[in-house]
């Protein structure tokens, strides 16, 4: 099987300060912002990775959600539990300081893990985390 991601969803609070964020401080493209049966459903998704779609979407938007399930929701949300995204970067450091200075809230500096990797991770405005890592770099060497 060869597998790709093509889309996911995250829940947000409020989709234009969410929208703010991905487009403004992590440089996404806007892909879409649709409405469908009353719910608006922007997605954005990387320059590097034009086939990727994050969709974000207010909390219980599913018109299937029963109110004690919104309300679940919502709460998840409130506490940093619901969802997570893990993204490559070329240069950890660099990363934590724009994001930083754009003023996310810090979950964690960047450090060294072990096998030689370097992450950091941020909370998005909803508090979805949001995990930068930099993966090892493998030193080539010529025989």
């Amino acid at each position: 099987m060869n597998l790709k991601l093509s889309a996911c969803t995250l829940a947000v609070h409020d989709l234009d300060e969410a929208l703010g964020f991905y487009l403004d401080v992590l440089g996404f493209e806007l892909r879409d912002d649709a409405e469908a049966e009353g719910t608006r459903r922007p997605s954005v998704g990387p320059p590097s990775q034009p086939d990727v779609q994050i969709f974000l979407e207010a909390p219980g938007a599913n018109p299937g959600a029963s109110p004690a399930d919104r309300r679940a929701i919502k709460d998840l949300l409130a506490k940093g539990l619901l969802g997570g995204l893990v993204f490559l970067t070329d240069d950890c450091d660099a990363t934590f300081e724009h994001i930083e200075a754009a003023g996310a809230e810090v979950l964690q500096e960047p450090i060294d893990r072990p096998g030689g990797a370097r992450d950091c991770a941020f909370f998005d405005p909803s508090g979805n985390l949001l995990r930068f890592t930099q993966p090892r770099q493998v030193a080539l060497t010529l025989a």
